[in-house]
């Protein structure tokens, strides 16, 4: 195995606000490498750490909402894991000045994009997942997450389409949806991403486009919660 570059002194000291350190640190270089900057980036890293966050969470909430049903816990998460949540978290883990970005991403201001910041931030905890496991990356979780205010009045707040999608097809004993980047469109930093959304169990994919992963799931979400209420 090829031998690791040390960590510089910025990272060194992200390792110390993360309360992790990497014994791979190849990994936490990964985490922060967008596309635009270089083939070994971090969005398989990034897959990985939003199931991990999203286990994490639902572990939280288990724990402290204890009264609330399945379908309010669901809402709740998703309110938790959104984008402008992740972002704030990611900001205040001083995520934006490490960021490996091209040069025309750049420029054009990725170092503050929301979605390339909550992207960086799964993929930091997909990264510690892989260095240590998931009881460290857990606790990376509930770190994060203790300053965040988590009440059960969360649930008022709207949902989003996978959320709704997610619930609609709980309701009815079905399986989840299937979310798969089809294709993407532009430059490395100013890319849209064509993602599909598939229901198994009706054998039908609905598309949708947006300027991250993220939101071009929720467009695919939206167009198939369309189709699917149709049915009722």
């Amino acid at each position: 195995m090829r031998a690791s570059a040390p960590l510089s002194p910025d990272l060194q000291s992200l390792q110390k606000r993360l309360e992790h350190d990497f014994s791979d640190p190849r990994l936490l270089q990964q985490a922060l490498t967008h596309r635009s900057f270089s083939a070994d980036h971090n969005e398989r890293v990034e897959f990985l750490g939003d199931s991990v966050l999203n286990l994490a969470v639902a572990g939280l909430l288990y724990e402290r909402l204890s009264e609330l049903p399945e379908g309010d816990l669901s809402r709740v998460r998703a309110n938790l894991v959104k984008q402008d949540t992740l972002h704030q978290l990611a900001v205040q883990l001083g995520l934006p000045t490490l960021l490996r970005l091209g040069e025309g991403e750049a420029k054009s201001g990725g170092h503050k994009r929301p979605s390339i910041l909550a992207d960086a931030l799964e993929a930091v905890i997909g990264a510690v997942y892989l260095d240590a496991g998931f009881v460290k990356a857990d606790q990376l979780v509930r770190r994060l997450f203790s300053a965040v205010e988590i009440n059960p009045t969360m649930q008022a707040i709207g949902k989003d389409p996978k959320t709704e999608l997610q619930e609609w097809l709980q309701g009815r004993k079905m399986n989840l949806p299937i979310y798969r980047v089809v294709g993407t469109l532009g430059a490395a930093h100013k890319q849209t991403f064509d993602v599909e959304c598939e229901i198994s169990e009706y054998g039908r994919a609905e598309r949708g486009i947006g300027g991250s992963r993220r939101a071009g799931e929720q467009a695919a979400a939206a167009a198939m919660l369309a189709y699917v209420k149709t049915l009722d």
